[in-house]
């Protein structure tokens, strides 16, 4: 099986680019260099993390550094979206969710839930 140029294994297995290079700093990634030092995903890892990744769907994983257990405290509707409110630990977390998957996932306070979290962008703000 040939090898990969790193964009297309990213592409492939549906992560970015920078998240191969820290799999492969971190030792979840092997990869080769060509004579010219462009890294290539072998055909084997690719295949692998494929895999894994069906698997934890599978089982419902996720990534626990962006899912926060929690208890809804608020669902606010309205005809097109709700707004929830969660309450994971000492952070109030708040999700602008359509109205359809609002009511077919019957929330309502006191549900249990998990906040799952993928930002591409953080705002920061300094005190007055």
């Amino acid at each position: 099986m040939p090898d990969y140029r790193i964009g297309r294994a990213a592409e492939a297995i549906g992560v970015r680019v920078e998240t191969l290079r820290r799999w492969e700093r971190d030792g979840k990634l092997t990869t080769v260099r060509t004579p010219g030092g462009q890294r290539m995903v072998p055909a084997a890892e690719v295949a692998r993390l494929l895999a894994e990744r069906r698997a934890a769907r599978a089982q419902g994983g996720v990534s626990r550094r962006n899912a926060f257990p929690g208890v809804i405290t608020k669902v606010t509707r309205d005809k097109v979206s709700s707004l929830v409110e969660i309450q994971a630990g000492p952070h109030r977390i708040v999700s602008l969710i359509t109205r359809e998957a609002a009511d077919e996932l019957g929330l309502k306070p006191g549900m249990e839930a998990v906040a799952t979290v993928k930002a591409t962008s953080v705002m920061v703000e300094v005190p007055r």
